[in-house]
C-alpha cells in the first residue's frame, strides 16, 4: 500500500524564507558600491544607489559625487527603498500568517497583492537608474552594471515568484492544511498475475 498526501504544511515556511532572502537580497543591493563599474582596469568609475565615485588612472582616492542631488537619483533610490519597507513588512506579515494555526488565507493573499506592489517599486528604480545615469554623468571608459545592481534585481524577481505563490495559495487550501483524504493504491492479486 503506498499513500499519496501532499504535505504542504511542514513546508510552510519556505515562502518566508524566500522573502527572508530577498531581503538579505535588497540589504547588499541598497549597501553595496557595485551598481556602476569600470570593466577592466584602470578601475576609474565606481557607483552606488547613493553616489558616483571617479579617480584618476594612477590615483589612490576616490572623488565621490552625491547621486541624491539630482531629481531621478532621489526619485531611483527613493522608489527602490520604498519597495524594499514593504518588502520588510511583507517578510513580518507572511511570518505572523505562518506562525497561527487557522491560517488565513485571504490575509495570504493580501500580501501577495503587496508584494506585487514591492516588484512595482523595485523595477521603477531599477529602470530609472541606468537609464538617467548614462544620460547625466559622465563616463569614462568601458563600464558595467555590476553585482549590487544584480542583487536587486534578484530581490525582486524572487519577489515577484513570491507574489505568484502567494496569491495562488489559497486555491490549495485544503492541501495545504490537510484536510484531503490520502488515496491509496493497490492491486489485487488477479491483476498482479496479468501484470507479469
Amino acid at each position: 500500500m503506498v499513500a499519496c498526501t501532499l504535505a504542504c504544511w511542514r513546508c510552510r515556511w519556505l515562502l518566508p524564507l524566500l522573502l527572508g532572502l530577498a531581503i538579505i537580497m535588497g540589504i547588499i543591493a541598497l549597501a553595496g558600491r557595485g551598481w556602476l563599474e569600470s570593466e577592466s582596469e584602470p578601475y576609474v568609475h565606481q557607483a552606488s544607489l547613493w553616489e558616483s565615485c571617479t579617480r584618476g588612472a594612477q590615483d589612490l582616492n576616490w572623488n565621490c559625487e552625491s547621486l541624491m542631488d539630482y531629481g531621478w537619483g532621489r526619485a531611483a533610490a527613493a522608489t527602490y527603498l520604498v519597495g524594499f519597507v514593504i518588502l520588510v513588512i511583507c517578510f513580518a506579515l507572511a511570518v505572523i500568517a505562518f506562525s497561527i494555526e487557522i491560517l488565513r488565507f485571504n490575509f495570504v493573499r493580501g500580501i501577495g497583492g503587496l508584494l506585487f506592489v514591492v516588484a512595482a517599486f523595485q523595477i521603477i528604480g531599477l529602470v530609472i537608474y541606468p537609464v538617467k545615469f548614462t544620460e547625466e554623468i559622465p563616463l569614462t571608459g568601458a563600464n558595467m552594471f555590476s553585482w549590487a545592481y544584480g542583487f536587486g534585481w534578484a530581490s525582486t524577481v524572487v519577489v515577484i515568484g513570491c507574489a505568484f505563490f502567494f496569491c495562488c495559495l489559497p486555491n490549495w487550501e485544503d492541501e495545504v492544511l490537510g484536510n484531503i483524504k490520502p488515496t491509496y493504491y493497490y492491486s489485487s492479486p488477479e491483476k498482479a498475475s496479468y501484470i507479469n
